[in-house]
């Protein structure tokens, strides 16, 4: 288990029983004392939790203090939602095919569910890179590119030159938000990255769960009409569903 993903089932942990033991963290986790110990330390600096003699206490999900884009915090944030979103989403792909999965946390819980099967993947995404390092059924191919350290993405010219290069079957994206039509995300440099991504596929996905809807951001992306499939935790309300069909796209409600 990688420690952001740890963290997470910490975090959860914490949100359901507001304060927890060490031992019974342990436990529950089945690692070492002295790896809770360092997991605590990472999430205690986000201000979420507070490490007491021998245990932990939930303190909040979103302290003043926080960076509000932050890729290791935004991994609570809709864990329910996205992790239905990407098991649902997981069932659009097939053994040995190429793929591109874009950076953010919606499409690493998505990467999650592709542990084991044969594929070749491409990414700006460091964390989901990380993720495969070790897993000899899978082809990772990184863009390379600036770090963009909030994001844990490659973002750039040289980011953008590399998916030139590149054409895959299906891309599998998200963004900050989608209202009336039009898809926004929260940096500039990543929405000329998936600009890209876009032309370089053949079949674009896009997961987005149900609190993105009405949404906008600093960015604009692209239109539904660049898309083909959205796929999102809860039935969108009657005018986003007409909205989503009338630009063509096949809408999934996961389970």
């Amino acid at each position: 288990m990688l420690a952001v993903e740890r963290q997470d089932r910490i975090l959860a942990l914490l949100k359901q029983r507001r304060s927890m033991l060490l031992d019974a963290l342990v436990e529950e986790l089945g690692v070492s004392a002295s790896t809770v110990r360092r997991d605590l330390e990472q999430i205690e600096l986000t201000g979420q939790v507070h490490r007491t003699h021998g245990g932990v206490v939930f303190t909040g999900d979103k302290p003043a203090n926080s960076r509000p884009y932050a890729f290791d915090q935004r991994l609570a944030y809709n864990l329910d939602a996205k992790r239905k979103i990407a098991r649902t989403a997981r069932s659009l792909v097939q053994p040995g095919q190429t793929i591109l999965i874009d950076g953010g946390t919606t499409t690493f819980y998505f990467a999650e569910e592709l542990k084991g099967v044969h594929l070749q993947i491409v990414t700006n995404s460091l964390p989901i890179a990380e993720m495969f390092q070790n897993d000899d059924g899978v082809e990772v191919i990184l863009t390379g590119g600036l770090i963009y350290p909030r994001y844990g993405l490659l973002v750039g010219p040289m980011t953008e030159r590399a998916l030139e290069l590149i054409h895959t079957q299906t891309l599998f994206i998200s963004a900050a938000g989608m209202h009336e039509g039009v898809l926004y995300n929260q940096n500039l440099l990543l929405v000329q990255a998936e600009e890209k991504m876009i032309r370089q596929s053949q079949l674009v996905v896009l997961l987005l769960d149900s609190g993105k809807f009405g949404q906008q951001a600093l960015s604009r992306l692209c239109t539904l009409e660049d898309v083909d499939v959205v796929v999102t935790d809860l039935p969108p309300s009657d005018k986003d569903r007409q909205v989503i069909e009338s630009a063509g796209c096949r809408l999934i409600i996961a389970e």
